[in-house]
């Protein structure tokens, strides 16, 4: 980034001679430099790529969020980007990055005491169990030691009376030992029960988009590697919203994100409840169908009609209308395909029948 700066700065150096300034030390740019743009360009968005994928693996249930932040930044970095607009997405990139590495800490922090309490709440079980039995232990060492005492005894009253007592002070300590282990046990039940829904929990928010609500990216992908494992027979439709970068340029990322939820919300209640929906990134959802081609088809056509249409944003007092289409692209799996190479034949297939379409989004207020 600091390169592409430089670079910018450089060439409005040369460029501005409309009004005199005093001689000062100029960086003279390569020839090569115009070529050479493009090409250190490119790699910064593939750096950016690369940053986000890398996020995501270290922290699933917030690195999903920045990814498809950097990705939408990664849409606004052309060859024609001017000094300012590199600024703001240097800007842009390093704030995304600080507030991404703070989360990701607190939310390790986070786990980690829970884990710490986990852990702290077993040792105290533990002890108090061998505190119970040390006691028990005692009390029926004190038993047996009363019951050799009785072999000495010749009057059978004195026997009789001794066993009677030794036999309630065994059964006391026996009934003490229950009581105490009902209640130790009950206690670890209940820690237990409380930190597993705090782990469900934790896991419903990692395997959630956080913008959207619907299934993330590695919780789809995890479960279409189950299908395969399995040897399920099973679909996948991804879909991309026609011309939404156009929303973004024209209102602004707030009215993107707000078409996002729009969106994701009219594709849940077209998709059936076996189906599998997540935001694959970006504009772009996925839906694991768990049926053959034929049906899939079908169910792609009924859901095509009821997410495209008319919506309305609300930006500030002035409802945007929108009429938003979607391309899909389905397949189905095959044997012996991995899960890369299907997606990427639903995507090639997306991606026909979008420049098929080329229906527009008609935008007014």
């Amino acid at each position: 980034m600091i390169s592409l700066k430089k670079y910018l700065d450089s060439t409005s150096s040369q460029s501005d001679t409309s009004t005199p300034t005093p001689p000062r030390p100029v960086m003279k740019v390569h020839p090569e430099g115009k070529a050479l743009f493009p090409v250190a360009l490119s790699a910064y968005k593939s750096a950016l790529t690369e940053v986000g994928d890398c996020c995501l693996r270290a922290c699933p249930a917030l690195g999903s969020a920045l990814k498809d932040d950097l990705r939408m930044l990664d849409e606004t970095l052309t060859d024609t980007l001017t000094k300012g607009a590199l600024e703001a997405a240097e800007s842009n990139v390093r704030e995304r990055l600080q507030d991404w590495g703070k989360r990701t800490a607190l939310h390790d922090q986070q786990k980690t005491g829970e884990v710490k309490e986990i852990l702290l709440m077993m040792a105290k079980t533990a002890e108090s169990v061998g505190e119970r039995d040390q006691r028990c232990a005692q009390q029926i060492n004190n038993v047996t030691t009363s019951l050799n005492k009785i072999a000495n005894l010749d009057d059978l009253s004195q026997i009789r009376a001794s066993i009677q007592k030794n036999a309630l002070e065994l059964k006391t300590s026996i009934d003490r030992m229950t009581a105490e282990g009902k209640a130790a046990l009950d206690g670890l039940r209940k820690e237990v029960s409380t930190y597993q829904a705090k782990l469900e929990e934790a896991e419903q928010i990692a395997s959630a988009d956080s913008l959207t609500g619907l299934r993330s990216r590695p919780f789809v992908e995890a479960h279409i590697e189950r299908h395969i494992a399995a040897g399920s027979a099973f679909c996948v439709a991804i879909l991309d919203i026609n011309r939404f970068k156009a929303v973004n340029d024209e209102h602004g990322h707030l009215a993107g994100d707000e078409l996002l939820q729009q969106f994701a919300r009219e594709l849940k209640s077209a998709c059936r409840t076996t189906d599998i929906i997540g935001r694959w990134g970006g504009d772009e959802f996925i839906i694991l169908m768990e049926c053959g081609l034929e049906e899939a088809q079908a169910q792609s056509e009924r859901l095509t009609k009821w997410i495209c249409g008319n919506y309305t944003l609300q930006e500030d007092t002035n409802p945007i209308k929108l009429v938003v289409a979607a391309s899909i692209g389905l397949a189905e799996h095959l044997a012996n395909e991995t899960s890369k190479e299907l997606f990427a034949r639903a995507d090639v297939l997306m991606y026909k029948n979008k420049a098929a379409s080329r229906i527009p989004v008609d935008r007014h207020k």
